[in-house]
């Protein structure tokens, strides 16, 4: 059974790209467009991994993952942060990893594979 990755990000082209990346890779995506929608995706889906952008005009990122953090039922999801923004590996404690945009898609689908397994 294959892998669910939820991605959460207000670019449609980020969306697309990484979702691409992520069906390749062999794993089932699910997609949101800011934090609240991904809030929703999370009680829905169950995904075991989340790719999370930062930088959302509405309901960010660090809103977004303040929230998961404080859910005990979601808590223990893995979350793997891909951002164009300046001091993001400080705006969250203890993502899973970080990735600057643009990502390579093999170091990215890497991680991933580590995040699912941990």
């Amino acid at each position: 059974m294959s892998k669910k990755v939820l991605v959460i990000d207000d670019e449609a082209d980020v969306r697309t790209f990484l979702t691409t990346v992520l069906r390749k890779g062999g794993y089932e995506t699910t997609t949101a467009t800011n934090g609240g929608e991904g809030l929703e995706q999370m009680r829905q889906e169950r995904p075991d991994l989340v790719i999370l952008d930062l930088q959302m005009p509405s309901h960010t990122g660090t809103d977004f993952y303040r929230k998961l953090t404080k859910d005990k039922d979601l808590a223990r999801i893995p979350v793997i942060v891909v951002s164009g923004l300046a001091g993001r590996h400080l705006a969250l404690k203890k993502p899973f990893a970080v990735f600057d945009k643009p990502i390579d898609p093999d170091e990215f689908l890497a991680t991933v594979a580590q995040a699912v397994e941990a």
